[in-house]
């Protein structure tokens, strides 16, 4: 079509005409290749910041198999309008169904829509805040966690918290209920989840304002790494 336009331009021997639609298309291209480069190097930032456990996008999640996916659903979370709008996610379902690859691949999907994240595994998480408390650098820390638009918390309740961690996830939850967006997966029921907190106060606590508003995914089958090796 340019060139087209162009050869037009050049018969009726409207060379300023020329001119001027080179410089524009020229600057224009110039201008979309910078903008891709610096869009480029800030999503790379916001992934290596994000540390996640592994790559995944929601194009490469199957639905083939039967894990009780909502294809509808995560095709509408993929467009993060859910972080906007300060929602949570909570995932459930036996080991190796996929819990983790969705919660990574809704992280990349937020990255990509400039949006500050964070990934973490429940153990790493606490065990991390509770030496920072020792240190002295709990409120840097917390803080940066608090400020972080999508906070992803892998892999809860594979151990019963003590003080220190519930006191510290109630006020991470508390701190970001309403505020900005956490996604949660485990391999136990969200009625469990109450045993692990292991103080009904509390637990009850942070699962209000959990539960409340969030969307649950609630994954069954088969765990994925055994069809891998089958096959």
């Amino acid at each position: 079509m340019n060139t087209q336009t162009l050869q037009k331009i050049n018969q009726m021997k409207l060379y300023g005409l020329e001119r001027a639609y080179n410089q524009i298309f020229e600057t224009g291209s110039s201008q979309d290749a910078e903008y891709d480069e610096r869009f480029n190097r800030k999503l790379t930032r916001y992934i290596q910041a994000a540390n996640f456990k592994q790559k995944a996008s929601i194009e490469q999640v199957s639905f083939s198999h039967h894990r009780n996916l909502d294809k509808n659903l995560l095709l509408n979370l993929q467009t993060c309008q859910w972080v906007k709008m300060k929602r949570d996610i909570l995932i459930t379902g036996p080991t190796g169904v996929g819990k983790s690859f969705i919660a990574c691949a809704l992280g990349f999907h937020a990255c990509t829509n400039e949006m500050s994240t964070i990934y973490t595994t429940a153990n790493k998480l606490f065990d991390r805040l509770t030496y920072a408390k020792a240190d002295g650098s709990y409120p840097r820390e917390i803080k940066k966690i608090t400020k972080s638009e999508l906070l992803i918390i892998d892999d809860f309740g594979l151990k019963t918290l003590d003080t220190i961690s519930r006191n510290i996830l109630l006020e991470i939850i508390d701190d970001r209920h309403g505020v900005k967006s956490t996604l949660i997966t485990s391999q136990l029921s969200l009625k469990q989840w109450f045993e692990v907190i292991a103080d009904p106060t509390i637990a009850d606590a942070i699962m209000d304002r959990l539960v409340n508003g969030a969307y649950r995914i609630e994954m069954q089958g088969d765990s994925m790494r055994k069809k891998i090796v089958t096959q």
